[in-house]
This record gives C-alpha cells, sequence and structure tokens, in this order.
C-alpha cells in the first residue's frame, strides 16, 4: 500500500523542474529593427525564429529581449533574440543566464560567420570572437571564451573595404535560395545540441562539414 501511494505522489511531482542541468539557453545574435530583418548579420535571429515556427511557440518581448520557450524530449529550452544590439549582445545573455539559472555548457550562441561559405557551419565548444562584434561583447560580459556557439556561415563575396556593408546587407536572390535548408539543418544541430549533448553533435554535424579554416 505504502509502494502504491508512493508512487501515485511521484506522478505529480513537476519533471525536473529543479534541475538546471535540464534548462537550455539558445541566443540566436543579431540586430532588431526593421532595416536589419532578414540581412546577413541577422542570420542568428533568423535561425531561432525559424525554431519556434517549428515548435510552434511565439516570442514575447521581455528585459534586454524577446523570449520565447518549448519542451523538448524533456529539456526546457528557451530561445532568445537580445534587444541590445549586436555589440551588446553580452548584456543580455547574461541576465538571461543568470535569471535562468542555465548550467555552464547549456547555453548556445548562433551566430554570422562570414569566413565561412553560405551554410556552412560549424559547432564549437569555444573559440576567438573573430574580430565578430557580438563575440567580443559575450566575452568581455560572460569573461570566458569557453562557451558553446554555432557559426553559420555568410559568404565572403565582397571587394576589399566593403565587408561591412556586405554583412549588413541583404541576401542576393541566388543566396535566398538556399536559406531554408540551411535554417532546416540549423535548428536540427540546435536540436541535437539540447538532446544529446555538444560532444556528440559535434562529432555528428561537423565530420561532413569543411570550413574555409
Amino acid at each position: 500500500m505504502v509502494n502504491i501511494l508512493q508512487k501515485v505522489k511521484n506522478w505529480f511531482v513537476p519533471e525536473k523542474e529543479h534541475d538546471d542541468t535540464m534548462k537550455f539557453l539558445i541566443i540566436g545574435l543579431g540586430n532588431m529593427g526593421a532595416e536589419y530583418d532578414h540581412t546577413r548579420h541577422n542570420v542568428g535571429f533568423d535561425v531561432v525564429d525559424h525554431l519556434a515556427d517549428q515548435q510552434g511557440v511565439t516570442f514575447d518581448n521581455e528585459t534586454l529581449g524577446d523570449l520565447a520557450t518549448f519542451r523538448y524530449k524533456g529539456r526546457h529550452v528557451y530561445l532568445l533574440k537580445p534587444s541590445t544590439y549586436m555589440n551588446l549582445s553580452g548584456k543580455a545573455i547574461r541576465y538571461w543566464v543568470q535569471k535562468l539559472k542555465i548550467a555552464n555548457g547549456n547555453w548556445l550562441v548562433v551566430v554570422d560567420e562570414f569566413q565561412f561559405d553560405v551554410g556552412v557551419m560549424k559547432l564549437q565548444k569555444k573559440g576567438s570572437s573573430g574580430g565578430h562584434n557580438g563575440l567580443k561583447s559575450v566575452e568581455n560580459m560572460m569573461q570566458s571564451s569557453t562557451y558553446p556557439r554555432l557559426r553559420i556561415g555568410i559568404g565572403h563575396d565582397f571587394p576589399r573595404g566593403r565587408q561591412v556593408d556586405y554583412v549588413l546587407g541583404n541576401w542576393t536572390d541566388e543566396q535566398k535560395s538556399h536559406l531554408g535548408p540551411i535554417f532546416d539543418q540549423a535548428s536540427e544541430v540546435v536540436l541535437s545540441f539540447v538532446s544529446i549533448g555538444i560532444d556528440r553533435a559535434m562529432s555528428q554535424h561537423n565530420k561532413s562539414r569543411k570550413t574555409s579554416q
């Protein structure tokens, strides 16, 4: 009788609510504002938007960013689009990592990478900012360069001295034709990171992807 009562009691215990290792924060880097919508530099925003659409959830305007959440294979996943602009992304990330009590290694930054061809992506445990202002801010505010990031190639077909114009510019029609599959693949990588961990996700998704580095 005692065993039966204990089982019934366990059914009503909220699943892993107290377990911070079951919570994940996925941050897409970008700039708020219509003038930046769907530009190359905002590919991080576009990926988390795509993932939110796949999961049937919407973003709410919260402190320092827009936030959405869903459950995936027993994990509680939060999606964040910082409203601080790219150069201050770290401020929003630090706030939400602390507020949500996200464990080290359970938050992932999705970011554009002009050194990779369009659509090439690489999941990493750590790395330098590579001159990316968003990653510089994250490294400065979190006092570490050891955090997971998914770098997504936006291409590098620009003349010398026109890097900023290219990165902040709109996709060409040819590039746009590839974005759907790119966002699908990036969403798959993110969900793998959440469900099987970064080591297995890196092994599964990086081995078949060549980069320009």
